[in-house]
């Protein structure tokens, strides 16, 4: 239990002990900081109960208050607003906790186990700037959670079974006719033979192949059958299939892995195949399955619908599986083999119809238990500085790589030169310019489109991923050329920015868990740069390494690490590494 959390129960003892039961205490920061640091207003509620004037409910709850030695300044606003102070000593106890223990600004969830889903790149196509924001989001949720005490099972859940890998294949068959993929007389071992594709061929042949297959129907009836060998494991064209996979998963890796990014599972949809004769068993038995125009169908519409609600396609007329199949199969898939009590989606809002079926067609049939939570975590779009989505100066689908690159030019003109060495300044450019593309991406609600400008989000002032680095490498300076003084204790405040500070630490806890509840990272994008732009005030206004006053210097290097320290936490969470100049 968190600090803050235990000052309401004892506040909440307190308020019993005036002779009112309050069964949710919450202290609220004030809005009024001449008037108190906190504001309770259980009075108005508890007057409705006990049938008497808020005032004087307010005034019997004070009078307990105040022989309390921790609180100061108590009075009464309005018709019944406690507003609350904590004395020096008290607050300066608190953060000395804080800094000896942590674990103590956080507050620990239940343990759960989640199955995060958040990946979605379809293999042999490149990854572009709409994945930016599920392998941002995702990745920063799978922390967060962990940090507030779930197990959670990342999974990058790899488009890697439909059409799009028999237009693939299809189009390596008109290339090189004469692999021994396609000889039906081959009997030998084919992961010996030398496959001439690499990855960028993979990146050309598919939207060669997707536009060909929109022109030409017959070329697309191929590859509707080469899918259906594939899936049905069909000698050579499987293993091929299983080659192509390898090469995009390993570019595809990369990619992840310089958005700090890292899945627990590297699973695709195919790795739900085996699953499909059980799930269809199930919906036979359950007898939800109906034919409509040679394929099967589940029904999902629910009386209380008012907007159309299509069927779940469950296979098609060529006998090959959906989507929306795959995506059943894979919910069985993790209900065997992890057992989660919830599994979140973290995908662009545009699929929410798409989930929906699923979450139906699933609980139809009692896929998993009725307490198992799968819960659809939609989010916005990037948009360029026209507010269209993002895309290159020809008006194409920007790479991830592209756009990545395109950033580092931008920060590569804020490096210092006399603080960087020539040799690591590209290396700190694309960490900035990760920085960068996190924390705009992360800065708004997630369900909201947001514009990205490189040169605004790049700067070094103002609500940016560098400016936050910036700071917090300084914060590290200042400790380490403060090494010979000892810290741990705070015993003294000077000025009002000091315990802004202080009270903005405390509220660490709250920020994390509504972060948590609504699926948004906005609210500790928010809070990193209200926390660090608080303390570069006081960094300002101070001569902290030169103060004569020893209590107070130990108390302000203290006050000091406590936020490099929460910083650093932060911006781990939002997985944004710190370079160690800049």
């Amino acid at each position: 239990m968190s600090i803050i959390k235990d000052l309401e129960k004892d506040i909440k003892t307190i308020v019993e002990k005036s002779g009112y039961q309050v069964e949710n205490l919450i202290l609220q920061p004030s809005g009024r900081r001449d008037l108190g640091q906190f504001q309770l207003n259980d009075a108005m509620n508890l007057a409705r109960v006990y049938k008497k004037s808020p005032r004087v409910i307010a005034e019997d709850i004070v009078k307990e208050l105040e022989k309390d030695n921790r609180f100061t300044n108590l009075n009464i606003a309005g018709p019944g607003f406690i507003n609350i102070t904590l004395t020096d000593e008290y607050l300066g106890s608190l953060l000395t906790k804080i800094y000896e223990d942590k674990s103590l600004n956080i507050d620990k969830k239940e343990k759960k186990t989640v199955v995060l889903d958040y990946g979605g790149a379809n293999v042999a196509k490149a990854l572009h700037v709409g994945h930016l924001r599920s392998a941002n989001i995702g990745e920063a949720l799978k922390r967060l959670a962990r940090t507030l005490g779930y197990e959670v099972i990342g999974d990058a859940h790899l488009g890697d079974y439909g059409r799009p890998l028999g237009l693939v294949i299809l189009e390596i068959k008109k290339r090189y006719p004469n692999l021994a993929y396609f000889d039906e007389n081959y009997t030998g071992d084919y992961s010996d033979i030398d496959l001439p594709i690499t990855n960028q061929d993979l990146e050309e042949i598919y939207p060669y192949a997707s536009t060909k297959s929109k022109e030409d129907e017959k070329y697309l009836e191929e590859a509707r059958e080469i899918t259906f060998k594939v899936q049905n494991h069909e000698r050579g064209y499987y293993d091929l299939w299983k080659r192509v996979v390898e090469i995009s998963k390993a570019d595809i890796k990369q990619v992840y892995d310089m958005l700090n990014v890292d899945f627990d599972l590297w699973l695709g949809e195919s790795d739900a195949a085996e699953y499909i004769e059980e799930l269809t068993k199930i919906y036979e038995e359950k007898n939800v399955l109906k034919e409509s125009e040679g394929a099967l169908i589940v029904e999902v519409k629910e009386e209380e619908d008012t907007s159309p609600m299509p069927p779940l396609l469950f296979k098609r007329s060529n006998g090959t599986i959906s989507y929306e199949t795959t995506d059943l199969a894979t919910i069985l898939q993790r209900k065997k083999e992890i057992n989660p009590d919830e599994i979140w989606y973290c995908v662009d809002a545009r699929q929410e119809l798409h989930f929906d079926q699923v979450f139906r067609a699933a609980r139809k049939v009692k896929l998993v238990d009725d307490k198992v939570k799968l819960e659809f975590i939609g989010f916005g779009t990037m948009n360029g500085t026209d507010g269209k989505p993002f895309k290159t100066r020809d008006g194409g689908v920007m790479s991830l790589k592209d756009l990545i690159s395109l950033v580092e030019e931008e920060t590569k003109k804020r490096i210092n030169p006399d603080t960087v060495e020539e040799e690591k300044r590209e290396s700190v450019a694309k960490t900035v310019a990760i920085a960068t593309l996190k924390y705009a991406d992360l800065l708004p609600f997630r369900g909201t489109d947001y514009i990205f400008d490189p040169e605004k989000f790049s700067d070094l002032d103002g609500k940016t991923g560098p400016y936050l680095l910036y700071s917090t490498i300084r914060i590290k300076s200042l400790l380490e050329k403060g090494t010979h003084i000892k810290i741990g204790e705070i015993t003294k405040f000077k000025t009002e920015t000091e315990k802004d500070i202080a009270l903005t630490i405390l509220r660490l806890p709250i920020i994390l868990n509504k972060a948590l509840d609504s699926k948004s990272l906005n609210d500790i994008t928010e809070y990193i740069y209200k926390l660090t732009s608080l303390y570069n005030k006081f960094y300002a206004e101070n001569k902290i390494l030169t103060e004569e006053d020893p209590k107070l210097q130990k108390s302000w290097l203290t006050l000091s690490k406590i936020v490099y320290d929460i910083n650093i936490m932060l911006l781990n969470i939002l997985a944004i590494k710190v370079p160690e100049k800049m």
